[in-house]
């Protein structure tokens, strides 16, 4: 059995009582060993890991099934969140089905929904697009077609890329409300700050 594991999305406490089965398998794939190693010492899980990126998910998801036909139990975390949204692991779920073999999900925090929330607009519809491509036209061709969809839109946006994300959001679907969650000292928050002029 492979087990899709959410790991927390800022505070360490966020975790499943689920997630012990960190402790029963027999291997660990990790986006990132070293954020990992945090996590599972936190909560004295001593198991053998290995790496698993996007920039080794094909080459990977192939090893991780012959050891699940070998008869192993696996897990796969990511550094934060649920693995395949918006983080390596859709290679292997689509390799898994082709092969036949048992996966499932441990779920967790979920940085999307906690956003949501936060930003006090309706949850009852929502579209979540996730991170936007780096480049330029394929940014705004994504964005075009959701201009005129009357839903709260979820976008994820790394530290360095929110000013980008923000500007380009804002030309694309024009003016319209809008609110910024971060995370701070482990959790999500929302607060007046430095966006307040951009949005």
């Amino acid at each position: 059995m492979l087990y899709f594991v959410a790991t927390p999305i800022g505070n360490l406490k966020d975790i499943s009582l689920r997630a012990i089965v960190l402790k029963s398998v027999d291997e660990i794939a990790c986006e990132d060993t070293r954020r990992s190693s945090v996590l599972l010492n936190r909560y004295d899980i001593k198991k053998p890991l290995f790496s698993y990126h996007k920039f080794n998910e094909k080459e990977e998801s192939e090893k991780i099934a012959e050891k699940l036909e070998s008869g192993k139990n696996l897990a796969l975390v990511t550094d934060a969140g649920m693995p395949v949204i918006s983080d390596p692991g859709n290679v292997l779920v689509k390799t898994l089905i082709e092969r036949g073999l048992e996966f499932t999900v441990v779920p967790g925090a979920c940085a999307c929904v906690s956003a949501l929330v936060l930003s006090g607009f309706s949850c009852a519809r929502f579209c979540f697009i996730g991170f936007l491509p780096q480049k330029n036209g394929e940014r705004k061709e994504l964005l075009s077609k959701y201009k005129d969809l009357d839903m709260p839109l979820v976008f994820y946006s790394a530290p360095h890329d929110i000013i980008k994300d923000v500007t380009d959001i804002a030309e694309v679907l024009g003016d319209r409300a809008a609110a910024a969650v971060a995370m701070k000292d482990g959790a999500p928050f929302a607060e007046k700050g430095d966006l307040d002029e951009i949005i």
